[in-house]
């Protein structure tokens, strides 16, 4: 049985693990926490699964190594010097980072041709994306090993040619998400309204075809460049910027409109989840696997 390290037990490393636990791995996780057992107990329960705070013996003879820990430099850079000790000079370093690249991270570090980025959506057991991004020393054998594992789990690797900051979903995202919290801010539409108009237009569309696609199919039997040459050249206004001194007033709008706290936590995810799993097979995607106990 194939052996993965799971570095962090948080909401993406517990996904990580049962993910890898479904498909079959023997999962490793590692974290200092102290209520790391509890959290393996419930949230992993019938897999395979044992848990160390031992970073050092948690990677010792594993097959792949997946982090999740805290986004600072200064912690990742610790512990990927404990993974490149410790593990065999054939076996992927992944990390999770969402935008520490992949260069800082391995900057120093004796196994830098290993260290690639396996950045998920999350949820990873359930949302189909990781993107995989190399930094200037990772080898081209890392790269295709790192891609046929996520492949192999049912996930869709895609391949950035290079490094860039954010990656490239989350600077698409970050794009949204600013101007999602400039027109709430300049009270063009209210929270609950822009999240549902997104749904039903935006991401219900993006779920079937990606944005050069839509454009293409926009333009209709003349193309994206009809697109482009006609209505695209009428939108010139200008898209505005979030007021970051306001963002306290649009986080309270959130709060006040989804709730905050363990239960409200636990009934959003579990609503994401159940919406998610019924539109992956009839959009194509592959249905990942099952695993017992709760999920975040």
């Amino acid at each position: 049985m194939a052996v993965v390290t799971i570095v962090g037990a948080g909401v993406i490393g517990v996904s990580w693990a049962r993910l890898f636990g479904a498909a079959g791995w023997e999962v490793r996780v590692s974290d200092p926490r102290p209520d790391l057992r509890d959290i393996v107990d419930r949230q992993l329960a019938g897999l395979s699964v044992t848990s160390t705070s031992d970073l050092a013996a948690a990677a010792s003879g594993a097959d792949f190594v997946q982090e999740a820990g805290p986004e600072r430099v200064s912690v990742k850079e610790k512990m990927f010097a404990t993974l490149a000790a410790n593990t065999r000079d054939d076996v992927v370093l992944a990390s999770s980072s969402s935008s520490l690249l992949p260069s800082v991270i391995a900057q120093g570090n004796p196994a830098a041709d290993r260290i690639v980025i396996g950045h998920p959506f999350n949820p990873p057991e359930l949302m189909p994306l990781v993107e995989v991004v190399p930094g200037p020393q990772t080898s081209a054998r890392t790269v295709d090993r790192a891609t046929e594992v996520y492949r192999a789990l049912g996930k869709t690797p895609i391949r950035l040619k290079k490094e860039i900051p954010g990656f490239v979903g989350n600077r698409l995202q970050k794009v949204v998400d600013d101007q999602a919290t400039y027109l709430v801010q300049q009270g063009v539409i209210d929270v609950k309204d822009l999240d549902d108009l997104v749904r039903a237009s935006l991401g219900l569309r993006w779920a079937t075809i990606g944005p050069f696609e839509s454009g293409v199919l926009g333009g209709g039997p003349e193309g994206m460049r009809h697109l482009v040459e006609h209505v695209a050249s009428q939108m010139t206004f200008e898209i505005g910027e979030p007021d970051a001194a306001g963002m306290n007033d649009v986080l309270d709008k959130v709060e006040q409109t989804y709730g905050t706290g363990e239960a409200a936590y636990e009934r959003l995810a579990g609503l994401r989840d159940e919406r998610t799993r019924a539109v992956l097979k009839p959009l194509g995607w592959p249905e990942p696997p099952e695993a017992d106990g709760p999920r975040d």
